[in-house]
């Protein structure tokens, strides 16, 4: 029972079996301590990539050649990275300037990003921070060190896309965002800005620009753009300490031979052209999220059609304008709407849930099933599995429903509490015993009690425990003991009177339990 209402996620390990250990840092060739091995930063990596990818708005997709441009860059800086990982480096569609890696050389770097740096050799700068922060295990000592986010922190994660779905996120996927947005020390900054100036200069840019990098960090950190302080900042402050380390690092490269080094500003520019092009639409785009997130719905879809007609190719536009029609309760105009989208990015799990909960409300079981699975292999939220739930139970499924609401019912949210609800009214009438422990305490003293305890977080009422007791001289006892309430996720304590005979077993189990 206790493992379908967890009060904290518990993050386990195959590898936690082990013990702390001596470890050799493949960046800085230093000895530490620790139990992640390599193979087991790459399988974590592997693991949450594409979750976090979805929290983030997903792989942009309208220029193709802007993502394998980017891996390029990435590609020639990882040779020098010092270790051999399965390095993969994606453009997300998110307007917030942002990158960010996993362990294992999992790297993302946000199209807001991109749009505000100025030549190569400064995506080099960013993106060979990034490629230390995997390598220098700088991750994987986030995990050792506990200090993954968790909880209403997953919210932060997502940041301002998919609020709707924030609190629901499940499993790996809230793992996937403690990797995304975990804070790393003072020391790990100065290692990754070190090192990656350091990757980018063997790799025939110009170190420099990692100076320029910091010095425009440190005036948007000054001017205190939203949009930067939830995106790069968060994770990676600016500061002027930061552009002076890099000063020194660039000064210690040009006495070290690397006297040269190019920017790349022409090649970087005609890169992104395509995301310079569109700012326009995304803008409306973005425009179109806030007016919805504050009600107001005319301005929002006067907003993305704007964004639409700009760049008619962006799937984002298409699944805004359908949750839009969504919330308007136009769910045949949201179905067309999701499916426009999903023609331009059928891998991004928001518009397969949004087309689900729409077929779903017009009664179109079973084309809603596929879509909440689908979603469910991008990323694992308590709507889709809510939802699931709702469809088999409607198909006299119950057991295959029961499956579905706990799954949903770990969620921290609304629609969790609501998957608990419609769980509990299912099975706790079949299995009382599952969530309801009754156990026979004797204290030693001579006196036998029974303790009863609630163990979901739901307040119970109508609970019936059958005891039984075997007497050394009267044989075989039954009886019922009524509790009439049971507050959620609390005990009750009841003594049971002893004959004089001597106990020689008792069994206590929960027969009967409704919700209040």
């Amino acid at each position: 029972m206790q493992a379908l209402f967890p009060t904290r996620i518990v993050i386990l390990f195959s590898i936690l079996a082990g013990v702390w250990g001596c470890v050799t840092n493949p960046v800085t060739g230093k000895n530490e301590l620790g139990f992640i091995s390599t193979e087991a930063q790459i399988d974590i990596g592997r693991k949450n990539y594409i979750p976090a990818q979805q929290m983030q708005g997903g792989q942009y997709k309208v220029d193709a050649d802007l993502s394998e441009y980017v891996t390029s860059v990435g590609k020639k800086l990882a040779t020098h990275s010092g270790i051999d990982l399965p390095y993969e480096f994606v453009v997300l569609n998110n307007s917030v300037p942002n990158a960010w890696a996993m362990p294992g050389g999992k790297i993302a770097v946000n199209r807001g990003l991109l749009t505000e740096l100025t030549n190569e050799a400064e995506l080099a700068a960013v993106i060979g921070h990034e490629i230390t922060h995997a390598a220098a295990r700088h991750g994987a000592q986030g995990i050792e060190r506990g200090v993954l986010l968790q909880g209403a922190m997953i919210a932060a994660a997502i940041g301002t896309r998919n609020q709707e779905y924030a609190g629901a996120m499940l499993g790996g996927a809230q793992l996937a965002a403690g990797l995304v947005t975990q804070k790393f020390g003072r020391d790990a900054e100065r290692e990754s800005d070190y090192y990656g100036t350091q990757f980018m200069a063997k790799a025939g840019y110009d170190p420099e620009a990692a100076v320029t990098l910091q010095k425009m960090f440190v005036r948007l950190s000054d001017g205190k753009r939203s949009d930067w302080l939830q995106g790069l900042f968060a994770s990676h402050p600016a500061s002027q300490e930061r552009v002076e380390n890099n000063r020194a690092r660039v000064a210690e490269l040009r006495a070290q031979g690397y006297t040269g080094g190019e920017l790349g500003a022409d090649r970087y520019q005609r890169a992104i052209a395509r995301i310079r092009q569109d700012a326009p639409a995304y803008a409306a785009y973005d425009s179109a999220r806030k007016a919805l997130q504050e009600k107001s719905v005319d301005a929002a879809l006067k907003e993305v059609d704007k964004a639409i007609a700009l760049q008619p190719n962006e799937a984002q536009f298409y699944g805004l304008k359908g949750d839009i029609r969504r919330l308007q309760d136009k769910h045949a105009d949201a179905v067309r709407l999701y499916g426009q989208a999903i023609q331009r990015d059928d891998a991004f799990f928001s518009y397969l849930l949004g087309r689900g909960v729409s077929r779903a409300e017009l009664k179109q079981r079973a084309p809603a099933k596929e879509d909440f699975t689908a979603s469910l292999k991008l990323l694992p939220t308590a709507v889709a599995y809510n939802e699931l739930g709702k469809i088999a139970e409607a198909d006299g499924n119950q057991d295959e429903a029961v499956r579905y609401y706990a799954a949903a019912s770990k969620a921290r949210d609304q629609t969790g509490q609501t998957a608990l609800a419609s769980l509990l009214r299912l099975d706790l009438p079949r299995q009382p015993a599952r969530y309801v422990k009754s156990e026979l305490i004797n204290d030693g003293s001579g006196k036998l009690f029974l303790r009863v305890s609630n163990g979901t977080p739901a307040a119970l009422s109508g609970v019936q425990v059958r005891v039984a007791l075997r007497w050394a001289a009267a044989g075989d006892e039954t009886f019922t003991v009524d509790v009439p309430a049971l507050p959620a996720g609390q005990a009750v304590v009841r003594e049971i009177p002893l004959r004089k005979d001597s106990l020689v077993a008792g069994e206590a189990t929960t027969v009967a339990a409704h919700t209040r």
